[in-house]
């Protein structure tokens, strides 16, 4: 959906308002500055080298005196600046022509470098702001994540192994060097309080088809589902949170979803430790990519009618009909029908690596 750009590590700034940081395919701006600053100081060392290597060429009018490195430098400096105060020349026929042939263009590389750099810092918020709108009217039925940390990351690892794309997805961070890794990880971010509906709206929250709010803080949490809520009543919001006592209030502010992080840690680690093989089951499910994975998809039409535990390499957990959940022990559950979606346990597909030409 959105095109790349060229993504930093601090947030970008159109008339006070963020920008969307895409992700990078060169150099970061600061690396990007260093080079040319450290190519710049190349052709003055460079210049400097053939001017004292020749100075037995050059006259210095002021001092009468032999050119030293320092004369050498300081006439490589006023020349490539097109300064040329005049008082050291070349006088031998020699010296001219290598100021021609190879002083000029010096000289001109080193002008166009200077150039290049303003007119790039000097239109760069502009060619960024047209980036962020060419962007944001692309946007459509994406995923919002709230919060790079673990759980962001693993979410969107998730997201990723089933039909999401990284252009699908958008990342909000208050934390720059999160964004930057977002940025790294090739999906575009925002940095900034998440709390705040400008913010918000310049990521398309109003037009996001799901959002994924994993800020650390249950307070922050709550604050951001609210919002996230006054800009899209359609959008499915997931939440985590730390403290159970918390989840009443989540779904209050609007929440469709409430994962209470210690609350799961703490059933796995005492499951782990009651029955090591079922805790091994629940990671086993909870880890995608391998092993068993839960997995809800729709109904085909060569399943209509079929009983829900004859369908093959699958185990029907739930069968959701006219946005009903009802479990498998549930009337309406043993026989599955074009349209329904179902929650099964099967097999995780294979990952084959890349192959490496």
């Amino acid at each position: 959906m959105g095109g790349l750009g060229t993504g930093r590590s601090k947030s970008s700034v159109w008339g006070g308002v963020a920008q969307v940081l895409l992700p990078a395919r060169r150099r970061s701006a600061a690396r990007e500055l260093v080079f040319r600053l450290l190519l710049a100081l190349g052709l003055l060392l460079l210049l400097t080298l053939i001017v004292y290597l020749d100075r037995g060429a050059y006259a210095d009018h002021a001092t009468a005196r032999p050119l030293g490195l320092v004369d050498a430098f300081y006439y490589a400096t006023v020349t490539m600046t097109t300064t040329g105060y005049g008082d050291i020349t070349p006088v031998t026929t020699s010296s001219r022509l290598i100021n021609a042939v190879l002083v000029t263009p010096i000289r001109i590389a080193f002008l166009v470098l200077l150039v290049g750099t303003t007119v790039e810092v000097l239109a760069s918020e502009g060619r960024r702001a047209i980036l962020d709108s060419r962007w944001r009217k692309t946007m459509r039925n994406h995923t919002v994540v709230i919060g790079y940390g673990t759980t962001g990351q693993s979410a969107i690892a998730t997201l990723l192994r089933g039909e999401h794309t990284r252009d699908d997805i958008v990342v909000i961070d208050v934390d720059s060097l999160a964004v930057g890794a977002a940025n790294t990880h090739g999906l575009a971010a925002f940095e900034g309080d998440a709390t705040s509906r400008e913010l918000l709206r310049r990521a398309e929250v109003s037009k996001a088809r799901e959002v994924i709010i994993t800020v650390g803080r249950d307070d922050t949490a709550i604050l951001t589902t609210l919002t996230v809520r006054q800009l899209n009543h359609r959008a499915h919001v997931v939440v985590a949170v730390r403290d159970s006592d918390n989840v009443p209030l989540i779904r209050q502010s609007g929440a469709n979803s409430v994962i209470t992080s210690s609350d799961t840690v703490g059933r796995l680690m005492g499951l782990s430790s009651v029955s090591p093989q079922l805790g091994q089951v629940i990671e086993d499910l909870l880890t995608s990519g391998e092993g068993l994975e839960v997995h809800q998809r729709i109904v085909t039409a060569a399943e209509d009618g079929l009983a829900a535990k004859d369908i093959p390499g699958e185990k029907v957990l739930a069968v959701i009909r006219n946005q009903t959940l009802r479990r498998f022990f549930e009337p309406g559950a043993d026989v599955v029908r074009t349209g329904d979606e179902i929650v099964v346990v099967r097999r995780a597909p294979v990952v084959r690596a890349p192959r490496v030409e």
